[in-house]
């Protein structure tokens, strides 16, 4: 956390605590006015009231005994631009704090975009001869804090705490006014937001949280004292690396004793503010199936007397890569290949919006996780409070911890600095949870302003924590993103409904970063009393079942690819989306969790890393014409004897690049050749001459063949990115350049199974190879011309004339395609 200083040295006479000890700061504060009626509750919305809002210690890797939670009613108030704060001033309002505004626990549930709290607090009287630290667990988005009319503290950011030392605005005695401003525009700027909008768009962005939504809270500390532990295991040398970070005078020791249990195993004692290296004898590790903690003390010392004493824990761990049977890289946890199962984790509650409503429920969520069989949660461009990873780190689940993102467009300066100092804060602030095994700084290209900054920033993320692995981009395939970094520890494709095939490359290992959405209505259990996923099923048995086969898909993928991690979305039902294990308000369970648990394990368990053994698919028919030729001209054959297929949809022959082609409108019309040409699970190539009539935001695909809801390949324009394409779905392998309407082009694409390969050729030049793997089954429906087939439907229709068409049951050669291409066929 920051700590932000309102004074230099205190001096004697500036230490005066108040007389009167407040035990339950909560009934100082004004009653609460009647709620709205919640739309949607869970099972601890009952348990949530003034006096219990969030009573947990929030700190759990640095404790302290003597502290006072100031959660429960304040006063409170939209504010006006430059207004000035209502000093001695009662509200007309009450909220309960840490509910962010918009929620139905707060009191309010309604957006403002600034705002005023206000409270007032003692501080216990055997708190005297101490400094005062209040802290804030997060405040979204702009903050500044009063103490007795004295401004105290300004911050920005909405995901992070800070810590304000309020000791010299304190009054001698009696009753502390504490005032928070709080300015939260959300989506009206490029700040980072995650999921959040002001106004949620019933599809995949949520109702924002304004405001405080964490916990506030002071405690007592010395002059000298430890502000932050940071703990790294590191394993190879059997040892923890920690440093105590202190405030106050330095040049202090440090007395660090680790304990197994009740029994003490380490002690080092050595210089505050310095990494210490601390030997643990015969380490006990922690993983998903084991989750063993350390304790630590902490004591600091002056001169020989204890002057602070913290508590805290870690887990002994190391996070890296490591190469299969089969070479390929994967993700490793304490030196062996563990594929990281995980979900798509939102972090958002009916009730509470952006806060668990208590930390039972917090817990739930992660307990449900161990439930289904996973072993991983991806923290889907949110920062929770430290609670959610200290149940993480207990209970035993790896974390991909994703930064918050801007905006899905690309972020403007001053945006991109203050983005890039939010990231570096989040990272420092979670350094210490032994549960978190990967950051993720971009998703999907939201808020990506250049590519190579993108690699530029994932290199100083790992520089900032070399320990952990860094995913530079997940969906580095999808939506807005600038395309591959080249950087970070993995590489990482979304695919719905997936799995994606992602193969690894150089020295990243791949993984699947979201796929699946499968989704099921739930009567009286849905936020808008409706909503969607990437597809829908009519009841809990059909899901289940989609799930599972989707999961076996995710094992081969992983044994046949490589894949070394998959993210199923998601945890939970969230407002208009659907596609949960459990419905947003976390009452019905949507699946057979049976049958999750024992396919989630069965993946885990088979994907070693020992792989399959590579594809082996014969040498293909020879000949320059390949097994099916078309030269579309009509009435003639073509040279192994079939015809020219069957036009649909009034398309007609037209002037070609050589004799006739087939001229198409882009709405409807194509060619069916009536049968499954290829065995897509081996090699293949598929040519043709093609003019576009128009190159603009429009896909269009010339040869493909369909599969049960996509095609197996598509040899396209790819309107996305305006250049010829070789694809499947969600990876694509680019020519350099946009294509010229009215002009002919000779385009090849080749599957290379056993390279893992789909390159493309324009005008006999190789212009694109893209790694690729594809699981092992075949597609049987038809090859077409002039059209594609995604998410069960007809799509991606040819506008221009295509003639010339070749398909073929191997991997060309660059001089086949070449000498194809000089031929003019």
């Amino acid at each position: 956390m920051l700590r932000v200083l309102v004074a230099a040295a205190l001096t004697a006479s500036a230490i005066l605590a108040p007389t009167a000890q407040a035990q339950a700061p909560q009934a100082q504060a004004p009653q609460a006015q009647a709620q709205a009626a919640p739309s949607l509750t869970t099972p601890w919305t009952k348990d949530v009231s003034p006096t219990n809002a969030l009573p947990e210690y929030p700190r759990p890797q640095l404790t302290r005994p003597e502290w006072r939670n100031l959660n429960g009613l304040w006063e409170w108030a939209p504010a006006a631009p430059d207004e000035q704060p209502p000093i001695g001033r009662t509200l007309t309002e009450q909220i309960l704090v840490p509910y962010p505004i918009e929620s139905q626990l707060s009191g309010i549930q309604r957006h403002e975009d600034r705002m005023w709290y206000r409270r007032t607090f003692t501080v216990p009287s055997d708190w005297k001869g101490k400094r005062l630290i209040l802290h804030f667990g997060a405040v979204d988005y702009d903050a500044k804090v009063w103490v007795n009319g004295r401004q105290v503290a300004t911050h920005r950011g909405g995901y992070d705490g800070f810590d304000v030392d309020v000791t010299t605005a304190l009054h001698a005695k009696g009753p502390q006014e504490l005032i928070v401003w709080a300015e939260d525009l959300t989506d009206e700027t490029y700040q980072p937001i995650g999921k959040q909008r002001e106004t949620p768009d019933h599809g995949i962005f949520y109702q924002g949280s304004s405001g405080i939504w964490r916990t506030v809270w002071m405690e007592p500390v010395n002059t000298a004292s430890i502000e932050r532990l940071q703990i790294t295991p590191d394993l190879p040398s059997k040892s923890f690396k920690l440093t105590a970070v202190t405030a106050g005078p330095t040049g202090q020791d440090v007395e660090v004793t680790a304990y197994d249990g009740r029994r003490q195993v380490a002690q080092l004692r050595g210089k505050a503010d310095q990494e210490l290296s601390l030997p643990i004898p015969n380490p006990k590790t922690w993983s998903p199936d084991s989750p063993f903690l350390y304790d630590f003390k902490v004591r600091l010392i002056d001169r020989g007397k204890t002057v602070d004493q913290v508590g805290s824990y870690a887990g002994m761990r190391s996070v890296g890569l490591k190469p299969g049977a089969d070479g390929k890289l994967r993700i490793a946890l304490n030196g062996k290949i563990l594929f990281n199962l995980s979900t798509l984790d939102q972090g958002f509650w009916p009730d509470g919006l952006n806060t668990a409503p208590t930390d039972a429920a917090l817990r739930f969520d992660l307990e449900q996780h161990k439930r289904l069989g996973f072993n991983t949660v991806r923290k889907h461009i949110k920062v929770e409070p430290d609670r959610w990873y200290y149940w993480a780190d207990k209970l035993g689940l790896m974390v991909w911890q994703d930064m918050p993102a801007s905006k899905t467009d690309a972020m403007p300066e001053p945006w991109r600095t203050q983005w890039k100092s939010e990231l570096r804060e989040m990272v420092e602030e979670h350094k210490s949870f032994t549960s978190i095994t990967v950051w993720v700084p971009f998703n999907e290209g939201w808020g990506e302003w250049d590519q190579a900054e993108t690699g530029r920033i994932a290199d100083s993320v790992k520089a900032e924590d070399p320990s952990r692995l860094v995913n530079a981009h997940s969906g580095v395939n999808c939506c807005n993103s600038h395309g591959d970094s080249g950087r970070g520890d993995l590489i990482d494709y979304h695919a719905y409904l997936g799995p994606a095939t992602t193969a690894p490359a150089g020295t990243r290992a791949a993984v699947d970063g979201e796929h699946g959405g499968f989704g099921l209505k739930v009567p009286d259990h849905m936020w808008f009393g409706d909503g969607f996923a990437y597809e829908m099923t009519p009841d809990s048995a059909t899901l289940t079942r989609r799930y599972v086969e989707n999961q076996r898909d995710v094992l081969k993928s992983a044994n046949q690819c490589g894949i070394g991690g998959s993210v199923y979305t998601q945890l939970t039902d969230v407002e208009g989306e659907l596609n949960g294990f459990f419905t947003y308000d976390r009452r019905v369970p949507k699946m057979d969790f049976a049958q999750v648990r024992t396919v989630n394990r069965q993946i885990i368990a088979g994907a070693d890393g020992s792989g399959t053994g590579g594809p082996n698919p014969g040498p293909g028919t020879p000949g320059a014409d390949g097994i099916h030729f078309y030269p579309l001209d009509g009435s003639a054959e073509d040279a192994v004897g079939n015809n020219d297929g069957t036009l649909q949809g009034g398309a007609v022959f037209a002037e070609g690049k050589n004799g006739q082609g087939v001229a198409l409108n882009g709405s409807g019309q194509y060619v069916d050749t009536g049968a499954a040409l290829l065995d897509t699970s081996g090699n293949y190539s598929a040519s043709a001459w093609v003019k576009l009539n128009k190159a603009d935001g429009s896909f269009q695909t010339f040869v493909s063949q369909d599969g049960d809801r996509d095609s197996a390949f598509f040899l396209q324009y790819s309107g996305q990115d305006q250049r010829f394409a070789m694809s499947f779905p969600g990876i694509r392998a680019l020519s350099p350049t946009k294509p010229n309407p009215d002009q002919w082009y000779h385009v090849t694409g080749v599957r290379d199974v056993v390279k893992g390969e789909l390159k493309l050729y324009v005008d006999g030049q190789l212009v694109a190879t893209k790694s690729a793997c594809s699981l092992d089954a075949s597609s049987t429906g038809n090859t077409v011309i002039g059209r594609a087939k995604f998410g069960g439907n007809q799509v991606d229709f040819l506008d221009g004339t295509i003639d010339q068409v070749h398909v073929y049951d191997r991997a060309l050669t660059d001089e086949e395609v070449r000498a194809l291409y000089e031929s003019g066929r």
